[in-house]
């Protein structure tokens, strides 16, 4: 049996990151991934570097989390092909403009600054949009970064500071002792006194084996890449919209393929691990994409992927202790949008589990909210 300071079930970014940033702190720790280390929704998402459209309480996270981007390289040796290129959010009617105007307004005493543009300005600086555009706001210091990269990059930089990582190890039962959480898996036994579950959409069904059932869905969202082009659309771009099906984004990466996605989002099983990847997904997204880059009409589609995510019921992550027992974080459930977050919930979560504080806020996260939901509800 293998007897660590930290179990950390779950290897995509938020657990490879933790374990990277447990192992600074001077914790032994073993993650155990049952399948491949970011091989679920924190290798298969958009790339989304992005802080702007998010809960404002979650902000103070992205900022930490936007500054441990800025400094991938000499933090873990690999930058995830992290370009700070922007990101803007388009708006093509009225009252989309005025949501976005109200967000920025809202979002700069949460330390997020961000330029509104319209009229003849937004045709100058971002002139391969649309004409139909009425308004973008930028966020100059948001961008992209390569999901088949950063959790395996977090995982390998973990090692070499001493983490135990271990791939394709199925977790079979987790019980709690007096002082110690037992993982029994396909490749042994492991001790910790301490337990991260990091299992992504999965995450809810650990939680409710310890009695903290959460309403958690998976869905898969749908991704599709273009043939390559001449390198020209630096910043991310995305359609801010109410409309589920107008809600696209989309990338252009060095190498000059455009990725999309966005959307009306998929089926996914828990048991298959897989998302139905659905065609008609695709031909909705196409109308969506070429209104917000016209250019996007002449380009071919080479490859389109899913992947399963876990959305919980009112779009925000579960994170932090467990309301029940002691010696069990949750860090789970970050809806489609928790790329982004990784580094910074790895940092914070490794913050938490060595000091039993947090630098930034992540109360609203707290597992314990759906308990007391229930409760009013009676």
């Amino acid at each position: 049996m293998t007897a660590a300071d930290v179990a950390i079930v779950g290897g995509g970014l938020m657990g490879a990151a933790t374990a990277f940033f447990l192992r600074r702190r001077g914790l032994s720790v073993v993650l155990l991934e049952r399948d491949l280390v970011g091989s679920h929704a924190s290798g298969t998402n958009f790339g989304n570097v992005r802080r702007q459209g998010r809960f404002l309480p979650q902000l103070p996270l992205a900022n930490l989390s936007r500054e441990i981007w800025g400094r991938l390289p000499d933090l873990i040796g690999d930058d995830a092909e992290f370009l700070p290129s922007g990101h803007i959010r388009v708006a093509f009617r009225e009252a989309d403009a005025a949501r976005l105007e109200a967000y920025a307004r809202e979002a700069r005493p949460h330390g997020l600054e961000l330029e509104l543009v319209s009229g003849n300005a937004l045709r100058m600086r971002f002139p391969f949009l649309s004409p139909e555009a009425r308004m973008a706001s930028y966020s100059p210091h948001d961008g992209h970064a390569n999901p088949r990269l950063a959790a395996p990059a977090f995982a390998r930089a973990a090692r070499r500071e001493g983490a135990i990582v271990h791939e394709n190890a199925e977790v079979l039962s987790i019980t709690k002792s007096a002082e110690d959480f037992l993982v029994e898996t396909s490749i042994g036994r492991f001790r910790a006194p301490l337990l991260q579950v990091s299992a992504g959409a999965w995450g809810g069904r650990l939680a409710a084996a310890f009695g903290e059932p959460v309403p958690i869905t998976p869905h898969g969202p749908q991704m599709a890449v273009t043939e390559p082009v001449r390198y020209r659309i630096e910043p991310v771009m995305g359609i801010a919209s109410e409309v589920v099906e107008e809600g696209v984004y989309l990338r252009q990466v060095k190498r000059g393929n455009i990725v999309f996605g966005g959307g009306v989002r998929s089926e996914a099983s828990l048991d298959t691990k897989r998302a139905r990847l659905d065609p008609l997904n695709t031909l909705r997204q196409l109308p969506q994409v070429a209104r917000l880059l016209p250019a996007m009409r002449a380009l071919s589609v080479i490859r389109s992927w899913s992947g399963v995510e876990g959305y919980m019921r009112d779009d925000i992550p579960v994170m932090g202790p467990s309301a029940k027992v002691a010696g069990l974080f949750y860090a789970f459930g970050f809806c489609g949008h928790g790329f982004q977050l990784g580094p910074g919930v790895g940092a914070t979560m490794a913050e938490l589990i060595a000091t039993g504080g947090t630098g930034v806020p992540i109360e609203p996260f707290h597992i314990s909210r759906f308990a007391t939901a229930e409760g009013n509800t009676r």
